[in-house]
């Protein structure tokens, strides 16, 4: 067996101290948010849907909270279940070729703009709940950070997200009742909104 000279061992240790100190950060990025998302949901399967109105009810004041409530807010355990595979796995690819400190920009952006959009053009009484205009800002950004970036690894990444989750762009349009396809377009203009604002400042 051979063994590595003190100092490669050294490099070699902190390099393996950099990446599980990367890796767990991200866990505890994507991980705090739903986690929050499935004591929320339990919280309310409890409460007999008590939280169900801190969604977003279209045009009215009280709605308006749901801006931020209702990423963390779903129907039931199938429908955060599927939220939280695309959230991992869009959230992570958007937490390692963005970084932390974008990550949370995007977030906000993509968030702001499904809730927005829900509360603008949402059906009169209507209630509109969870992530997954949060997650459909995660594909708008990934999707178009190549074309604003200009580099050859955001638009590998670009093409790559295009090709293997391009076809969920189709939610943004009307059609399945049910599905909240305003957040979903609000979500999705969000951000790609941020990848033109980020990139475009060489942030």
């Amino acid at each position: 067996m051979a063994l590595l000279p003190p100092s490669r061992r050294s490099v070699a240790t902190r390099s393996a101290t950099s990446l599980a100190g990367t890796v767990k950060a991200q866990a505890v990025t994507l991980g705090a948010p739903l986690g929050v998302s499935w004591l929320t949901l339990g919280a309310d399967t409890l409460l007999g849907g008590a939280l169900t109105p801190y969604g977003i009810v279209p045009r009215t004041e009280s709605g308006l909270r749901g801006i931020l409530f209702a990423p963390f807010l779903h129907g039931n355990v199938a429908h955060l279940a599927a939220n939280s595979v695309s959230l991992l796995v869009l959230g992570w690819l958007v937490l390692v070729f963005a970084g932390r400190r974008r990550f949370w920009g995007i977030s906000a952006a993509a968030a702001l703009g499904a809730g927005l959009t829900a509360w603008t053009l949402g059906a009169p009484g209507s209630v509109h709940l969870g992530a997954s205009g949060v997650i459909f800002g995660y594909l708008g950004y990934l999707m178009l950070s190549g074309w604003f970036a200009r580099r050859v690894m955001p638009i590998l990444v670009s093409l790559g997200v295009t090709g293997m989750w391009g076809g969920m762009v189709l939610g943004v349009l009307p059609g399945q009742p049910g599905i909240s396809w305003q957040a979903h377009l609000g979500g999705f203009v969000g951000g790609v909104l941020a990848a033109r604002w980020l990139h475009a400042r060489g942030r």
